[in-house]
C-alpha cells in the first residue's frame, strides 16, 4: 500500500510538474508575442488588439503558477488547449509582424479568417477552464472574462482596407490585363506598404521566397502576381534583378541603389546617380558632367529633364552643390569614386538614342508600312522600361502621336493611343502629353476607336487624372459621358477601366455633379445587380463619392436603388455591406421616406446583423441608422 501511495505521489508530481512547465511555456508565448513589433499596415490594428488580449491571460498564468503544489491535479488536456490556442495565435501574429507585406494585403480576407478561428480557439479554451478547481482569485477571473467577451466580440468583426488601397490592389492585380499599372498607383502602393527603401524590398524578398517555397505549386496563380508586383516595385526603386527568387540581393544592386539615400538634388536625372561632377545647362538644370555630355554628343539639343531646347551647349561646374555633395558623402561614410558611377539607364546608349530618334521620326511618315511598324515599336518600347518612356518623350515622341490619334486606320490610333497610355506613366510626361493637347483626342478615340482603344483610352484618362489639374481638364472638356457610356456598353475591361477612370475623377468636386449629369449612377446600380461582372466594390465606391451630392441623393434615393443596397446588405461582403450601410445612411439622414421604404425591404434585420457581426466602420453606420429610424414612425 505504501508503495502505490509512493507510485502514486510520483505520479502526480511528475504531472504536476509538467502542467507548470506548460503554464511557463504559456507565459513565454505571450512575452514573445509581447515584444513584437512593427506589424504590417494592413494587418496592424488586428494585431496590436490580440496581443493587448493576450496579455490579459498573464494574472491567470502568474496565479496557477504561485499557488504551486496547492492547486490539486487537473487533467492535462485543459492547459494542454489553452497551449496550442496560445502557439496557434503566436503562428499568426509572427506571419503579421515578417510575413510578405504584398501577401498579407493581397490575400486580407483569408488571413481575417485566420484571427476568426484563433479566437474560437482561445474562447473555447478559457471556457472550458476548471476555474473553482484551480482556486483562481474573483478578481482575475473576471479579467478572463473580460478577454473571452471580447473574443467573442472581435470574432464577429471585419476590418476592411481603406477605400484607396483597395482600389489600388483592384487596379495592379487586375486579372487578364497585359498593360503596366500606372506609376503613380504603384508609388502609392508601395507607400501604403512601407516598400520604398532597399531594407524594406530586401526583407519583402526574403519574405517572398519563403512564401514561394512554403506554397510549393498551390495557388501559383496568386503567388505569380505577388513575384509580379514585387518586381515592379523593385523596378520603382531601382533594384534591377532578372526575378527575385534568385537569390539575396546582392551588394552590387545595393550600390546601384544608393540613390534612395541620398538627398534627391543629389541625384543625376539622366543616371539617377549621386553626382561626382556637377554641371549646369542652358536650362539651369544640373547633370553629372558624363551623362550630359553623352546625351550633347549623340545630337540631342534639349534638356533631358525639362525638354526644352537648349540655347546654348555650355556646361557651367556647380560648386556650390559640389560641396554640399562632398560635405553629405563626408558625414555619411559615403566613397565618392568615378568607378561607382551607375550607369543603369543602358537604355541611353546611342544605339537606342538613334533608334528612338529614328522611329520618331518615322511617326510622321507618309508610307503607311514605315508609319505602322514605327507606331508599333514606340508602343512596346513605351512598356518595356521607365528610362524608354522619358527618352521617347525628350526625344520629341508624344506631339506625333497625338497627331495621329485621329488617323483614319483603326489600328494606328489604337497603338498611339496605347503608347500614350505607357508614356503616362512617368510623372512628368502626365503634365507634358496634357499641354500637348492630347485629351480632347483621347476622348475622341474613346467615343469612336476600337474596343481596345476605347479600352486604353479610358485607361490613360485614369493615368492622366492622376494629376489634380488633368481631373479639372479631363472633367471640362466633356470626358466624363463617354466614359460612363463605356460603363454602361463596353467590354468587361472596358467598364473596370471606365470605373477606375471615373472614380479618380469624382474625387474633383465639379466633376461629382458632371458625371451624376452624365447617368452614371443608373450605370452604377446596373453593376450592382449584375454578380457575374464583379464589380460590385467598384460601384459601391464610387456611388460613395457621389452620395453627398444634393442631385447624388436623389438619383440614390429612388425605391429600386434601396432595394438592391438593402440586398446587399443582407448578401454582400463585409466590404460591400459596409460601403452600402453608410450609402443608406446618407440618403436616409434627412429623408424619412427612404428609411420606410428600407424598412419595408426588410433592412431592419440586416442592420441588426451588421451591428453583430459587420465591420468596425459599418457596425457605426449601422447603429447610427438605427438611431435615426427609431425617430421615424412605424419603426417594427
Amino acid at each position: 500500500m505504501e508503495g502505490k501511495d509512493k507510485e502514486m505521489s510520483v505520479s502526480l508530481e511528475g504531472r504536476s510538474e509538467r502542467d507548470f512547465n506548460t503554464v511557463s511555456e504559456m507565459v513565454d508565448v505571450i512575452e514573445a508575442v509581447g515584444s513584437f513589433v512593427g506589424f504590417r499596415r494592413t494587418q496592424r490594428k488586428v494585431c496590436l488588439n490580440l496581443v493587448r488580449r493576450l496579455k490579459l491571460l498573464l494574472p491567470l498564468l502568474e496565479e496557477i503558477r504561485e499557488l504551486g503544489s496547492s492547486i490539486p491535479a487537473m487533467p492535462w488536456s485543459y492547459l494542454a488547449n489553452l497551449k496550442k490556442s496560445l502557439i496557434s495565435a503566436k503562428k499568426l501574429l509572427k506571419h503579421c509582424n515578417v510575413g510578405s507585406k504584398i501577401y498579407l494585403a493581397f490575400e486580407c480576407e483569408a488571413i481575417t479568417s485566420r484571427f476568426h478561428a484563433v479566437y474560437d480557439k482561445l474562447y473555447q479554451a478559457l471556457e472550458d477552464m476548471p476555474y473553482e478547481e484551480l482556486r483562481i482569485s474573483e478578481e482575475v477571473k473576471e479579467q478572463v472574462e473580460l478577454m473571452r467577451m471580447q473574443l467573442k466580440r472581435a470574432k464577429r468583426r471585419t476590418d476592411t482596407q481603406d477605400i484607396e488601397l483597395a482600389m489600388d490592389m483592384m487596379v495592379v492585380f487586375s486579372k487578364n490585363d497585359d498593360r503596366n499599372a500606372d506609376l503613380a498607383i504603384l508609388e502609392r502602393l508601395a507607400k501604403k506598404l512601407d516598400l520604398r527603401t532597399i531594407v524594406d524590398l530586401e526583407a519583402e524578398t526574403k519574405a517572398v521566397r519563403k512564401l514561394v517555397k512554403d506554397r510549393g505549386t498551390h495557388n501559383a496563380v496568386s503567388t505569380n502576381q505577388i513575384v509580379d508586383i514585387l518586381g515592379r516595385f523593385k523596378q520603382i526603386a531601382g533594384i534591377e534583378e532578372t526575378s527575385v527568387l534568385d537569390g539575396p540581393v546582392s551588394s552590387k544592386t545595393l550600390e546601384k541603389c544608393l540613390s534612395l539615400l541620398v538627398p534627391h538634388e543629389f541625384l543625376c536625372p539622366i543616371s539617377l546617380e549621386i553626382m561626382t561632377d556637377p554641371v549646369i545647362v542652358a536650362t539651369g538644370q544640373t547633370y553629372e558632367r558624363e551623362s550630359i555630355q553623352k546625351w550633347l554628343d549623340s545630337s540631342r539639343r534639349t534638356c533631358p529633364k525639362t525638354g526644352q531646347v537648349l540655347t546654348h551647349l555650355s556646361l557651367a561646374p556647380n560648386f556650390a552643390l559640389r560641396n554640399l555633395i562632398l560635405q553629405w558623402c563626408e558625414k555619411k561614410n559615403v566613397e565618392l569614386t568615378r568607378k561607382d558611377m551607375y550607369v543603369g539607364c543602358e537604355s541611353f546608349s546611342t544605339a537606342l538614342i538613334e533608334e528612338i530618334s529614328s522611329l520618331v521620326q518615322g511617326l510622321s511618315s507618309c508610307q503607311l508600312d514605315l508609319l505602322q511598324e514605327s507606331v508599333v515599336k514606340i508602343r512596346m518600347l513605351s512598356k518595356e522600361n521607365p528610362d524608354n518612356r522619358i527618352l521617347i518623350a525628350n526625344s520629341g515622341g508624344i506631339a506625333p502621336l497625338i497627331q495621329l490619334l485621329p488617323y483614319p486606320n483603326p489600328k494606328i490610333q489604337e497603338h498611339s493611343v496605347t503608347a500614350l497610355l505607357n508614356l503616362s506613366l512617368d510623372e512628368s510626361n502626365k503634365r507634358h502629353i496634357a499641354r500637348e493637347g492630347a485629351i480632347p483626342a483621347v476622348i475622341e478615340v474613346l467615343q469612336n476607336g476600337t474596343d481596345e482603344a476605347k479600352e486604353n483610352s479610358a485607361a490613360a484618362l485614369f493615368s492622366l487624372s492622376m494629376l489634380d489639374e488633368n481631373k479639372v481638364m479631363v472633367g471640362c472638356l466633356n470626358g466624363i459621358p463617354p466614359l460612363v457610356h463605356l460603363l454602361q456598353n463596353g467590354t468587361s475591361r472596358g467598364k473596370k477601366d471606365a470605373a477606375t477612370a471615373l472614380f479618380n475623377l469624382c474625387l474633383n468636386q465639379a466633376n461629382k455633379s458632371r458625371a451624376i449629369k452624365a447617368g452614371v449612377i443608373p450605370a452604377l446600380v446596373r453593376l450592382l445587380r449584375d454578380k457575374n461582372l464583379g464589380m460590385i466594390d467598384e460601384a459601391l465606391s464610387i456611388l460613395f463619392l457621389l452620395v453627398a451630392q444634393p442631385e447624388g441623393k436623389n438619383a440614390i434615393g429612388q425605391l429600386s436603388v434601396i432595394e438592391t443596397l438593402v440586398e446587399i446588405m443582407r448578401d454582400g461582403t463585409p466590404k460591400n455591406k459596409e460601403y452600402a450601410t453608410a450609402v443608406l445612411l446618407e440618403i436616409g439622414s434627412d429623408n424619412s421616406s427612404v428609411v420606410l421604404a428600407a424598412l419595408q425591404f426588410g433592412v431592419y434585420d440586416h442592420l441588426i446583423e451588421i451591428t453583430r457581426c459587420g465591420t468596425n466602420r459599418a457596425q457605426r453606420k449601422a447603429n447610427l441608422l438605427l438611431q435615426h429610424m427609431s425617430k421615424c414612425e412605424h419603426i417594427p
